[in-house]
């Protein structure tokens, strides 16, 4: 597939500050980024992101970690102390000169600095600020700590997720900062466009909490309005709370089987050679009143074939299913390699490390950047020279002391 050139991107052009750290902000900012907006990554002098350090494996890509290149590719590094005057004035002028600035510290903390909404607002009326918290900015858990697995916690996932004996289950990945961040970046496109319309700057706000809340806006719906009764997790392979059989994930004879909702259960039995189940045959109902004696029939039944074995039988029939691949199995399949999905990122033109691109296409054309993450304040000349030259050079005057930390 084509890359569209950085300049015909829908957000060419757009400066963005982001204050932010760990995942939730610089997953909105990447998004951004991605896009064809100027990310300017701000950092605090001599450690910059703390998530420089998360190492999830040992992988090391000159000097940082895989999981920051993979959040904060595409960006430029600014490394500034808030609580020297000479960096303050530096970011107060760029505020004026932003379009988007982006924070997820806890409630308070960006105020304290000078840099809430307000005092933001005040240097720059049309500037769209963007805030994530663990779980909104008042209320008793205001102050707790905003965590992805604690947000899971929390929200109720946790009890939701697995088979009814099987204790609370975490999803395998940062879920609640992930869609925090996807919630943030669809919210600031959308105050752009307002700004755009009416030429006002926003404050869009979300937090994990509230993230983790609208995950699950379809079941909570549900029992909302069904007099609040507890949903009955699948004792069977259990895989959506609400769902009757046979949805669930089946051991095969070799590996594993998904099946998610079919036709009629009579035409399933009689694909899979299945006898047993006449008497829930033309009883729609049945299927989750009596969803757990269903289940371990198929369970029985599907256990006794391969999967591929399966996939032959029922695909062609149009009952919806799917192996179940595993990361190398699902990287090596045709339908990964033709979206074109990785790319190779570069940091000094040399250093290299495979990533993803981002999901989006526009016009048939992928938003891939070859730009890995930046060194800890990297582009602090090049970001004053294009954005503040009047500013006074970094290694005169005021700016000394804050140039010598970076």
């Amino acid at each position: 597939m084509n890359v569209m050139p950085d300049a015909d991107r829908p957000l060419a052009g757009l400066v963005v500050l982001d204050f932010s750290q760990f995942l939730s902000g610089p997953l909105a900012s990447l998004k951004l980024a991605d896009l064809g907006a100027r990310v300017i990554k701000v950092e605090r002098p001599g450690t910059g992101d703390l998530c420089r350090n998360l190492y999830l494996s040992d992988t090391d890509i000159d000097g940082d970690n895989s999981l920051f290149h993979a959040i904060n590719r595409n960006k430029e590094s600014l490394s500034a102390d808030l609580r020297d005057e000479a960096d303050r004035a530096m970011l107060r002028g760029l505020i004026a000169r932003a379009d988007v600035m982006i924070q997820n510290f806890r409630p308070g903390v960006i105020e304290r600095q000078g840099f809430g909404y307000d005092d933001v607002r005040a240097i720059n009326p049309r500037i769209v600020y963007g805030s994530i918290s663990g779980y909104g900015e008042d209320g008793p858990w205001a102050a707790l700590p905003g965590q992805d697995l604690l947000a899971q916690a929390r929200s109720g996932l946790l009890w939701l997720t697995g088979s009814q004996d099987d204790p609370p289950m975490p999803m395998g990945l940062a879920v609640a900062d992930m869609l925090a961040g996807n919630a943030l970046a669809q919210g600031i496109l959308a105050a752009l466009v307002g700004r755009g319309l009416h030429g006002r700057g926003a404050h869009v706000q979300t937090s994990l909490f509230e993230a983790m809340i609208d995950f699950q806006f379809e079941v909570l719906t549900t029992h909302l309005n069904d007099g609040r009764r507890m949903p009955r997790r699948s004792a069977v392979n259990g895989a959506h709370a609400y769902l009757g059989a046979p949805y669930g994930v089946y051991r095969t004879a070799d590996g594993y089987l998904a099946l998610a909702m079919t036709p009629s259960l009579d035409r399933l039995a009689g694909l899979m050679g299945i006898a047993g189940l006449e008497r829930f045959f033309g009883d729609a109902g049945a299927l989750m009143r009596h969803r757990d004696e269903i289940k371990r029939v198929i369970a029985d039944a599907v256990a006794t074939r391969t999967t591929a074995d399966w996939l032959a039988v029922l695909q062609p029939a149009d009952i919806w299913c799917s192996e179940v691949l595993d990361w190398p199995q699902m990287l090596a399949s045709e339908a990964f390699r033709s979206l074109d999905l990785t790319q190779v990122i570069r940091r000094n033109g040399a250093v290299e490390l495979a990533a993803l691109r981002g999901p989006i296409r526009v016009d048939g054309q992928t938003l891939k950047s070859a730009r890995a993450a930046p060194a800890l304040g990297a582009d602090r000349d090049a970001i004053l020279k294009d954005l503040l030259p009047d500013f006074p050079p970094a290694g005169s005057g005021a700016n000394q002391k804050a140039r010598q930390r970076a």
